[in-house]
């Protein structure tokens, strides 16, 4: 659990960088709550982005828990309000009245690839920052509208206001941004699940065995079978493992039994005791 809730805090505190350095200075309400916080405290200079969002979340989860239930755990409450208040803290620390480069395009692709990589660092831990996701699950159950077209649905409503406020131009780009964060925080998800399936036939199967279970801490599955050209009997080793775990396995295969045949190909996901919860 330790481990999980720091691998969030590193999470929201990236997101935090992306958006404070790059994001909101660059007038970019690119959806969500961020985006419309953005947008209010352009029209209402009295409110900072960080108050804004600390406000805003905190009345969606009472919301929430009135309306959905304990639907969204402790994770994603101090994932979301930790963000709130690391935004709100970068803002008091490092005020950035202005983008941090002139080119906005730029803006736009770095603040989303640093946001995104964070969020999804948040989201791979089974917790969430709030905001957009709680409205579009009150949608999805009091109007029977899919998650995803729900989510589209807010982050369109905030990129029409981002429109009205700062102009078409930089509300194209919102547009542009939102499409690029869904991207982006999938593959990288896709990226965080990648594993490798493990294929080897060897004479030390007992060794290799001893190795996968003892050394990497992972299971494996033992087939009977025979070789077409010799017609000998002989044993599959097949393994699901991480990419720093195979190379270890490889290396010590190679060792071990040089003649062994060992192929390998890449899985996205995996479920099952010590991957996927």
């Amino acid at each position: 659990m330790i481990k999980e809730y720091l691998i969030i805090t590193i999470g929201f505190i990236i997101v935090a960088l992306g958006l404070t350095l790059f994001i909101i200075p660059s007038n970019l309400a690119a959806g969500g709550v961020t985006g419309l916080a953005l947008v209010i405290s352009t029209n209402f200079p009295i409110f900072s982005i960080g108050f804004l969002l600390l406000s805003i979340n905190a009345i969606l989860f009472i919301i929430a828990f009135l309306t959905l239930g304990p639907a969204f755990g402790a994770r994603s409450i101090y994932a979301s309000l930790g963000l709130s208040g690391t935004i709100w803290l970068f803002q008091a620390i490092f005020p950035m009245s202005e983008p941090f480069t002139d080119d906005i395009f730029i803006n736009l692709v770095f603040g989303m690839l640093v946001s995104s990589t964070g969020m999804a660092m948040v989201l791979y831990q089974n917790a969430s920052t709030g905001g957009t996701d709680i409205v579009a699950k009150i949608l999805n159950k009091y109007f029977q509208l899919e998650i995803g077209k729900s989510l589209l649905i807010v982050d369109f409503i905030v990129t029409i206001l981002a429109t009205i406020t700062f102009g078409p131009r930089l509300g194209m780009y919102a547009i542009l941004g939102v499409i690029l964060n869904g991207f982006m925080i999938d593959n990288i998800i896709a990226g965080l699940e990648t594993k490798i399936n493990v294929n080897i036939v060897t004479t030390n199967t007992e060794k290799v065995r001893e190795y996968i279970i003892g050394n990497l801490v992972r299971g494996a599955t033992i087939y009977n079978a025979e070789g077409a050209y010799t017609n000998s009997p002989k044993k599959v080793i097949v393994a699901v493992m991480s990419k720093r775990e195979f190379i270890q396995l490889k290396k010590y295969v190679a060792e071990i039994d040089p003649a062994a045949f060992v192929t390998a190909n890449v899985v996205h996901s995996v479920l099952g005791e010590g991957f996927i919860r």
